[in-house]
C-alpha cells in the first residue's frame, strides 16, 4: 500500500522534488540529493595503464562506453584529469569524460561532459556538494552530486559529478558561450617567469606592461580576447570606481566573501590567486566563476606571505579582509580599500553566515549528504579514508601531516568569530515595508510611472533603487528620498520615496533596495542577484 501511494504521489505531482528547498526534477543528473550510477566499459583489460599514458603524453582520450542509469552512450573519450590531484598507477584517479568525442551532437540531458572528481584530501566527501551548493545561492557556480561508478564491471568507488564550466554552462547562465573566457589557474612548477614579467602572478590580475606576460598566467578558453584581460587589469590598476564598466564587481565581491567566510583558500584568497574563470558577459563585464572545491572548508592552509600552512586556530579566527593590504591581489586590496565596496562585502560576508552557519544549517546539510553516501562508502574499496575517518570528520582533525579539519570544527569556532568581528557586527539599515503606489479606488486617473516607497530604519543615509525594464538590461540606480517631496510622506519619517517613468512601451519593472548607513548596508530582497522583485503598471491599475 505504502508503495503503491508512493508511485502515486510520483504520478501527480511529476517526479519533482524539494531540493535545498528549490523544485529540481528527480531525473536531474545534478538533482543533489540523488547518486548518479554510471558505469563505463573499456576493450582495454590494461585501461589503467592506457589513461596513465594518455595522461603523462598529451590530451588524447580512450575510447569507451558510458551508460547513465539506463541509457547507455558510445564512443565517448574517457581520460584521468586533475594535477596535483592525478597519481600514476593510481586507483582512484578523477575522470573527465567527452560524450561528444566522435558524435558531436551526443549529450545527456544536454551535458556532453562528464567531470568526476576524487574528492582529495576530504575525508567527510562533502566539501565539494555542499560547498557548491551554498555558492550557487549567490554566484553563478557548477552543479554538483555524487555518482557510483564502475568500469569494466568493477565498483570503482563513490565521486563527486560535477559540472562542466564549457558551452553548455555559459549558454545556460550568460546566455551565450561566445564571449571572451579565461580560466585562472596556477603556472606548471616547471613554467618560467618571462624576462621582465612581474613574478608568480597567477591568476591575480596584476597589470602587465608587455602582453606576454599574460600567456603563462591565464589560460584562454575562446578563440580570442586577451586585449579584453589586460584592458581589465589595467582598469583595476586605475580609478576603482571606473571597475563597473568592465567586471561586475558585486559579483567579485560575493566570490571574496564565500572564499573568506568558507575558508576556501585554494583560491584567489590562498597564495596561487587560482581555480576560477573569468567570463564576459553581453554587456562586456567580466563575471567571475568559481571552481574546484574538494580543498574548501580549510583543507586548503596557504595564504603565501604568512609562510607555512596556517594552523586550526589561525583557520577559525582568519581575517575576514585578509589581503586588504596586498598589493599583489588588487582584485581584494583595491575593492576593500573603498568604502563602500568594503561594506558591500560585510554585507555578504553577513548573509553568508546568516543563511549557512549561525544555525548550524551547513551541518545539519551536510550529515544528509553523508548518509546519502554511507552505505556506498562502506564497500568502496579505493577510498582514501577509512569508515571511522569519515564518520569523525565532521568534528575531528584528519591526519597526522596534511591536518584536515573537521568542518564542524572549523566553522563553529570561525562563525562565533565573524559573528563578534567589529565590522561584521555593526547595525546595518532595515528595510521594512516595501510599496508602490496603486491607482486610488474610485479613481479613473491612471497610474503612468512607478511610485515606490520603503520604511527604512537605523539612521538609512542613502538608499538606493536598483531597476531595469527587462531582464536583458544591466539595472539603473537612482537615489530614494526622505525629504517630503518625493512621494514619501514628511521629511525625516524615515519613509523614503522615488517616481521612476517607464522606458518605451515597457509595463514592467525589475527592481531592488540597497539602503547604506555610516556602518553598514542592506539589501532587499536578499537573493537580489537572481530574483530581484517585479511589478507591473497593469497590476498598479487594478
Amino acid at each position: 500500500m505504502k508503495k503503491f501511494l508512493l508511485f502515486t504521489l510520483l504520478l501527480f505531482f511529476g517526479s519533482v522534488v524539494l531540493v535545498n528547498g528549490q523544485k529540481a526534477k528527480w531525473d536531474d543528473f545534478y538533482n543533489t540529493d540523488r547518486i548518479q550510477d554510471i558505469s563505463l566499459r573499456f576493450k582495454q583489460s590494461n585501461w589503467k595503464d592506457v589513461l596513465d599514458s594518455l595522461k603523462l603524453n598529451g590530451e588524447e582520450m580512450l575510447i569507451g562506453s558510458i551508460r547513465i542509469g539506463v541509457k547507455e552512450y558510445k564512443n565517448v573519450g574517457i581520460r584521468y584529469r586533475g594535477s596535483k590531484s592525478f597519481k600514476y598507477g593510481g586507483e582512484r584517479n578523477s575522470f573527465q569524460i567527452k560524450l561528444n568525442q566522435i558524435d558531436k551532437e551526443q549529450n545527456h540531458q544536454g551535458f556532453k561532459k562528464i567531470m568526476l572528481s576524487n574528492a582529495l584530501r576530504d575525508p567527510s566527501m562533502v566539501r565539494e556538494v555542499l560547498g557548491f551548493e551554498i555558492a550557487r545561492k549567490y554566484m553563478n557556480a557548477p552543479k554538483a552530486n555524487y555518482a557510483r561508478l564502475t568500469v569494466n564491471g568493477e565498483f570503482r568507488g563513490v565521486f563527486v559529478n560535477i559540472e562542466y564550466v564549457d558551452d553548455q554552462f555559459l549558454e545556460s547562465r550568460f546566455g551565450s558561450p561566445d564571449n571572451t573566457f579565461f580560466k585562472c589557474s596556477r603556472p606548471d612548477d616547471d613554467q618560467k617567469d618571462g624576462e621582465g614579467c612581474k613574478k608568480k602572478v597567477s591568476g591575480t590580475l596584476v597589470y602587465e606592461d608587455d602582453a606576454s606576460c599574460y600567456m603563462n598566467n591565464y589560460e584562454i578558453k575562446s578563440e580570442d580576447g586577451w586585449d579584453d584581460l589586460i584592458g581589465l587589469t589595467k582598469a583595476l590598476d586605475g580609478d576603482i570606481k571606473k571597475l563597473g564598466g568592465v567586471m561586475d564587481v558585486d559579483q567579485v565581491l560575493w566570490m571574496h566573501a564565500f572564499n573568506n567566510v568558507l575558508v576556501n583558500l585554494n583560491s584567489y584568497a590562498g597564495d596561487y590567486s587560482e581555480n576560477y574563470y573569468l567570463y564576459q558577459d553581453g554587456h562586456g563585464r567580466f563575471v567571475p566563476v568559481v571552481r574546484d572545491m574538494n580543498l574548501c572548508f580549510g583543507s586548503y592552509k596557504n595564504v603565501k606571505f604568512k609562510g607555512s600552512s596556517l594552523s586550526l586556530k589561525e583557520l577559525q579566527e582568519l581575517d575576514p579582509f585578509l589581503h586588504e593590504d596586498n598589493n599583489s591581489k588588487p582584485l581584494i586590496s583595491k575593492l576593500l580599500k573603498d568604502p563602500y565596496y568594503r561594506k558591500v562585502y560585510v554585507s555578504h560576508v553577513k548573509t553568508i553566515l546568516n543563511d549557512n552557519f549561525l544555525e548550524g544549517q551547513y551541518e545539519k546539510r551536510a550529515k544528509e549528504l553523508q548518509r546519502l553516501i554511507a552505505n556506498d562508502l562502506i564497500r568502496d574499496k579505493f577510498r582514501y579514508y577509512d569508515h571511522n575517518q569519515f564518520l569523525s570528520s565532521m568534528t575531528t582533525t584528519i591526519g597526522k601531516r596534511s591536518k584536515i579539519p573537521g568542518i564542524s570544527e572549523l566553522m563553529a569556532s570561525r562563525t562565533k568569530f565573524l559573528k563578534k568581528h567589529a565590522e561584521v557586527r555593526g547595525f546595518a539599515p532595515e528595510i521594512g515595508e516595501v510599496n508602490f503606489l496603486g491607482r486610488e479606488k474610485l479613481s479613473n486617473k491612471t497610474v503612468k510611472s512607478f511610485v515606490l516607497n520603503a520604511q527604512v530604519e537605523k539612521h538609512a543615509k542613502k538608499v538606493r533603487v536598483y531597476y531595469r525594464f527587462s531582464s536583458d538590461d544591466l539595472f539603473k540606480v537612482t537615489y530614494m528620498k526622505d525629504d517630503g517631496n518625493n512621494q514619501d510622506g514628511k521629511a525625516g519619517d524615515k519613509l523614503f520615496g522615488v517616481e521612476i517613468a517607464p522606458e518605451g512601451d515597457s509595463d514592467m519593472i525589475h527592481y531592488y533596495i540597497v539602503a547604506e548607513n555610516a556602518v553598514g548596508i542592506s539589501n532587499y530582497p536578499n537573493d537580489y542577484m537572481f530574483k530581484p522583485l517585479t511589478v507591473t503598471l497593469e497590476e498598479l491599475n487594478k
